[in-house]
C-alpha cells in the first residue's frame, strides 16, 4: 500500500515527538490497516474519527503519518499541560482546546487556518470518549462539519477499533501485553456540495455533522463485523454531561484515566 502523499517538512518538535511515539508503536502493537486510497493527495483536509480511548490519538496519528500526512491533533487543553511532553505537542502544531471559556473559538480558528494552509486537522466529532455502552459512535458535535464548511475542504470520516485494548474505555491502565492489534481505516471524503450555499446555520450543521456521524459509524461497523445500534446514544437524553467522566458522575468510583 502505498502512501497517499509525499510528507510535509517536519518542525524539530514534531520530529521528537515521533521519535518518542513512533518505537512504542512498532513494540507493543500490530497494525490492520485499509482506505489509504480515499485520503486526498494534496491540501488540507479534516480527518474525523470515532472516540473510543485516551489511546486513541496514537493509532490515528501513527496511520495518517506513514500516509504521508501530517496530522495536527485538537485536543483538550489539560493534555498540554503535562510536564515536558505537553511543551513538544504544543511546539509541535498541535492544538489545544479551551473548553467553556473566552479562549474557546481559538481552536476552531486555528483549524481553518490550519486546513486552509494544507495541513491534515483531525477533530474528534464527538467531542469526548463516547458514553454509548457499546462504544459506538454517540451524537456528534458541529465542529468538524463547520470547519470543513467554512474551509470547504474535504472531511474525511475515519473508524479505529483496538485503542481500547491498550487504554480501557474510561478506565485506568496501560494493559501492553500481549501486543494488541490495532484496527484503522478511512473511508470517502463526505459529498457536502449541496450544502455549501446554505448558511451555515444549525440546520445545515446537524445535516452535515449527521452525515459524517453515520460514515464513521458504518466504517466501525464494518471493522468490528457486527451491526451497530439503530439509534445514536445521546448522553443528553440519559443525563449525562457532555464532559468529563459519566462513569464518575453517576457515582460508580471509576476514573478517567
Amino acid at each position: 500500500m502505498e502512501p497517499a502523499r509525499r510528507r510535509a517538512r517536519l518542525n524539530p518538535a514534531y520530529v521528537v515527538v515521533a521519535a518518542i511515539v513512533r518505537p512504542f508503536m512498532f513494540l507493543f502493537t500490530t497494525k490492520r490497516w485499509s482506505g489509504w486510497e480515499h485520503l486526498p493527495k494534496e491540501g488540507g483536509f479534516v480527518a474525523a474519527p470515532n472516540h473510543i480511548s485516551n489511546f486513541d490519538p496514537f493509532p490515528i496519528a501513527w496511520y495518517l503519518f506513514k500516509a504521508g500526512c501530517v496530522p495536527f491533533f485538537l485536543g483538550k487543553e489539560s493534555v498540554f499541560r503535562i510536564p515536558v511532553f505537553g511543551k513538544l505537542l504544543l511546539a509541535s502544531g498541535q492544538v489545544p482546546v479551551y473548553r467553556r471559556s473566552s479562549r474557546a473559538s481559538d481552536a476552531y480558528r486555528a483549524a481553518v487556518s490550519g486546513v486552509k494552509d494544507g495541513k491534515c486537522v483531525v477533530v474528534y466529532p464527538e467531542g469526548t470518549l463516547t458514553r454509548d455502552p457499546g462504544m459506538w459512535p454517540m451524537v456528534g458535535k458541529s465542529g468538524a462539519a463547520r470547519i470543513a464548511l467554512e474551509s470547504r475542504c474535504p472531511l474525511v470520516p475515519m473508524a479505529h477499533w483496538g485503542a481500547q485494548e491498550v487504554i480501557p474505555h474510561y478506565r485506568k491502565g496501560l494493559h501492553l501485553f500481549p501486543r494488541k492489534t490495532l484496527h484503522v481505516t478511512a473511508g470517502p471524503p463526505l459529498d457536502l456540495s449541496d450544502l455549501h450555499d446554505r448558511p451555515l446555520d444549525g440546520a445545515t450543521l446537524r445535516e452535515a455533522t449527521e452525515r459524517l456521524m453515520d460514515a464513521i459509524t458504518a466504517l466501525e461497523a464494518e471493522l468490528r463485523g457486527e451491526q451497530p445500534p439503530t439509534e445514536r446514544w445521546d448522553p443528553r437524553v440519559h443525563g449525562q454531561a457532555e464532559t468529563g467522566n459519566y462513569l464518575r458522575d453517576r457515582g460508580t468510583g471509576e476514573e478517567q484515566p
